[in-house]
């Protein structure tokens, strides 16, 4: 039960580090891609990071929907 609390409070930590940078949930993306656009291809982790990165720091937008 310990183990299992502690790894969803690491989990939870480590996605609002990530949202805090600016960098959405990979999980998530992933889950909205296959709802909401499933004619699109799901990027690997590394692309996924590279085309946020961009877009936070291009000023491409970044927002689908």
């Amino acid at each position: 039960m310990m183990a299992s609390t502690l790894n969803a409070v690491r989990k939870w930590a480590v996605q609002t580090a990530r949202l805090c940078c600016g960098i959405p949930d990979y999980d998530v993306y992933v889950k909205h891609l296959r709802e909401h656009h499933p004619e699109r291809k799901v990027p690997n982790y590394g692309e996924f990071f590279r085309e946020r990165q961009e877009a936070r720091y291009k000023g491409g937008g970044g927002r689908c929907c």
